[in-house]
């Protein structure tokens, strides 16, 4: 295995940096004092002059091969820098979630109509979309629970159902919303799933609330959703009925690893905080940096860090070779093990800097919230610890006496 970057990669993660600490890092309070004084759902100016900037510097949509040239590995680095400002950079640069998911579901699967209506404004970032699946009454995790129906009426489908922490929709330029559904409640139960395209306008879908996060309201939302007789019409189908199952699957696995990565690089910025704050703070008649459970707490950091970086690596190295089911099972372990590493490695940093940790003059608490929250999406853990030791049940073994 080789995890060697590749000549464009390296010189566009340096060009990534260099818009970071030239553009992203000085908009961070621009950003929060907009949010201060309008709302936490509005939309601060200086994004799109984010966007502009990043367009001239030709970081724009990277997460896609077809587009970028960059592979998953490639990709990934690029991901990881952005991550040291997971509000602002990702979406600076078109690739945030669950657009990154969505846009990649669009190029894969929908008709040429569908790309040009809606795939082609995503890719520009002139409107945002959300992905509809997760719902109150069901355990979700398990995608063959969805009730959510879509039910065919002529040339049209009509959805009823409800959904909740459906990322995105407070954003007024969320404009179209990829729904998870049930069309036939009698087949194989993983082809009783359906997508379909539903615009945010569509008559019967309501807004019902915008759910918070350990306190925090995300500028784009967490929102639940009461569809009720939304008719769409049938061309809005993404592939055809009963494929919903497999289409989610095949949007997991690049997604996975952009969360994955981002993950390691809030965890770096936490270890940089971690360190700034011991060897500038004295207690006890030194610096912590010269305190052995301080030194305990950063030597520990930057193992797991490693350890995490280097199985993403993997991940993105398989996938770019053998595609997502070639790596099913590493795709399902840096779902576990990159978010659980960053909320050990910022839940340190907190530690360090005891009360200020805890509040808004450090991007550590939120980052401790966000952390801990990717251990739910997208699966939570047990459900990808389940995928893992089923994979390990069947491996054959060199020995085994």
């Amino acid at each position: 295995m080789d995890f060697a970057l590749s000549p464009e990669a390296e010189e566009t993660v340096g060009r990534m940096w260099d818009f970071m600490r030239e553009e992203v890092f000085p908009a961070e309070p621009v950003w929060a004092a907009y949010l201060a004084e309008h709302g936490a759902h509005a939309y601060p100016p200086v994004m799109d002059e984010l966007k502009a900037s990043a367009r001239r510097r030709g970081l724009w949509n990277l997460f896609l091969p077809e587009l970028s040239g960059l592979s998953n590995l490639d990709y990934a680095a690029v991901a990881e820098v952005s991550g040291w400002s997971p509000v602002i950079a990702p979406e600076a640069v078109n690739c945030q979630a669950p657009d990154t998911g969505n846009m990649e579901t669009l190029h894969r699967f929908a008709t040429p109509a569908q790309r040009e209506r809606w795939l082609e404004p995503l890719l520009a970032g002139t409107i945002r979309s959300a992905y509809a699946m997760t719902e109150p009454d069901v355990a979700s995790s398990d995608a063959t629970n969805i009730t959510t129906t879509i039910v065919r009426d002529g040339d049209d489908y009509v959805v009823n159902g409800r959904k909740w922490w459906i990322t995105g929709v407070a954003d007024e330029r969320c404009q179209i919303f990829i729904v998870m559904g049930r069309t036939d409640p009698t087949a194989e139960p993983h082809r009783r799933q359906t997508m379909i395209l539903v615009p945010r306008d569509a008559p019967g879908l309501q807004i019902v609330r915008h759910l918070p996060i350990f306190g925090y309201q995300d500028q784009h939302g967490h929102s639940e959703l009461l569809l009720t007789d939304v008719r769409v019409p049938a061309a809005n189908l993404l592939g055809g009925e009963g494929d919903g199952f497999a289409i989610a699957q095949a949007r997991l696995g690049p997604g996975r690893v952009h969360h994955a990565m981002r993950a390691i690089g809030m965890a770096e910025r936490a270890l940089a905080l971690m360190v700034g704050r011991a060897t500038s703070r004295v207690a006890f008649g030194r610096p912590l940096a010269e305190q052995g459970v301080v030194r305990e707490l950063i030597a520990q950091s930057r193992i797991d860090i490693d350890q995490a970086r280097l199985l993403v690596y993997k991940t993105a190295w398989l996938i770019d070779r053998h595609g997502a089911r070639g790596a099913r099972t590493e795709i399902a372990a840096i779902k576990v093990a990159a978010p659980a590493m960053a909320t050990a490695v910022i839940d340190r940093a907190i530690e360090v800097f005891g009360g200020a940790g805890v509040g808004d003059d450090t991007p550590l608490a939120y980052f401790y919230a966000w952390a801990r929250v990717l251990r739910i999406v997208d699966g939570p853990d047990a459900v990808h610890r389940r995928t893992i030791a089923r994979e390990e049940l069947r491996r054959e073994r060199p020995y085994a006496g």
